[in-house]
């Protein structure tokens, strides 16, 4: 956007670009993030809500008229949030989803394997392979891979190549990596969720995901169901693969593992994005992080709300993302009492973040931080951030 808008800018990566989070994504594109809407309103009103919901709207279009010029196996589908034990979440979600003008319908039949107390289903969403999407719209972009940034100074980039001077930057590092302005290690932790790729199983004909943070999503790719599930706080136990597999074995008896991957998700203290000015202090500094397991149209979002605020435009949707917002929720406890966790308990190896003790994952043969989310291989090598620079281990 910004170089469609005649802005002199570069993208710098410090290994290669779509070798992240968003190539083990699902990539649903859909305004329906789960149960958020009611929450939404209770916590900061109607007017809000509505702005959020528009906002990830006008996403879901930018994406319908991108994507037709872009072979990257987009296809309309109906979006589901189903719940196995609560019909009274899924009401309360859909009378609010009607409260702000969203054509939403409930049903209690859904094409899966499971039995549900009720559903949600939001018709005209989207799915798409974002790994073509993106190299089909970096082609003329001017990026410089392998190239880290080692320190920001006012209005400079250091690099082990050179200084890139700007007069704006956007952090854009999944979790960002600038400590000492934005409270973000506070502001923000990390959840882990897998997927399996199933041959022989089912085409569900949609793109579902249950409410419980939790819970299984299903959605086909060509022939090959992937089914998501077995999420945890990174660092900490969870289902994992296990919980796939138990109900694959259960539900889709003559289906064939394909493949398997896990992807990591920064989780807000209120649900919402990130996006504006990194803080009150860094005007040249700008953020996009936290989309909550939800990046496909929060992407997009941040994409509109940034390249405005770099050409000094109002943005209508600005103020719902700002990142200085009020911490004031109760997930800001339970972050801290994580963080608190991990710097006091006695062991070592230590996360070069922030000191936390750092634990073994023997399903994926990592070493991983449940205070913020950093993630080391077997010999420590940094595999995702807040972390930036490796950890010897052996």
């Amino acid at each position: 956007m910004l170089k469609n808008s005649g802005v002199d800018c570069i993208l710098v990566e410090s290994g290669k670009i779509c070798n992240g989070i968003t190539g083990n994504t699902t990539a649903k594109i859909t305004i329906q993030h789960g149960l958020i809407y009611h929450k939404l309103i209770q916590q900061f009103g109607q007017e809000k809500a509505e702005m959020y919901l528009h906002a990830q709207s006008e996403a879901l279009n930018l994406y319908r008229h991108i994507c037709r010029k872009i072979p990257c196996n987009f296809e309309v589908k109906d979006s589901y949030v189903y719940s196995l034990d609560n019909k009274s979440k899924i009401e309360k979600e859909l009378n609010a989803l009607h409260s702000l003008g969203a054509l939403a319908d409930y049903t209690d039949s859904v094409n899966l394997p499971v039995n549900i107390a009720g559903a949600i289903k939001i018709k005209n969403q989207a799915q798409f392979h974002p790994i073509k999407f993106l190299l089909e719209i970096s082609k003329s972009l001017p990026i410089y891979e392998n190239t880290k940034v080692l320190e920001f100074t006012p209005n400079k980039a250091i690099t082990k190549f050179g200084t890139i001077s700007f007069k704006k930057a956007i952090i854009a590092t999944h979790f960002p990596i600038i400590n000492k302005h934005g409270g973000y290690f506070i502001k923000m932790y990390q959840h882990r969720s897998y997927v399996l790729a199933l041959e022989n199983a089912q085409d569900v004909g949609g793109m579902y995901v249950d409410e419980n943070i939790e819970g299984l999503s299903f959605r086909n790719y060509e022939k090959t169901l992937l089914l998501g599930g077995g999420s945890h706080r990174t660092g900490k136990k969870g289902g994992n693969w296990r919980v796939l597999e138990n109900f694959t074995k259960a539900s889709y008896t003559k289906a064939k593992i394909t493949g398997k991957w896990a992807t990591q998700d920064c989780m807000t203290l209120d649900g919402i994005p990130y996006i504006g000015q990194y803080s009150k202090n860094t005007p040249d500094l700008y953020v996009a992080t936290g989309f909550n397991k939800w990046g496909m149209t929060s992407a997009m979002v941040s994409a509109k709300i940034l390249s405005d605020m770099i050409q000094d435009k109002d943005n209508p949707y600005a103020s719902v993302f700002s990142p200085s917002r009020s911490i004031l929720h109760s997930q800001l406890g339970v972050n801290i009492f994580e963080s608190a966790v991990g710097l006091l308990t006695p062991t070592t190896p230590r996360c070069p973040h922030l000191g936390c003790a750092l634990k073994y994952n023997k399903d994926e043969h990592s070493w991983d931080c449940a205070c913020h989310g950093s993630r080391f291989s077997e010999t420590g090598k940094v595999i995702n951030n807040p972390a930036t620079d490796d950890k010897k281990l052996k």
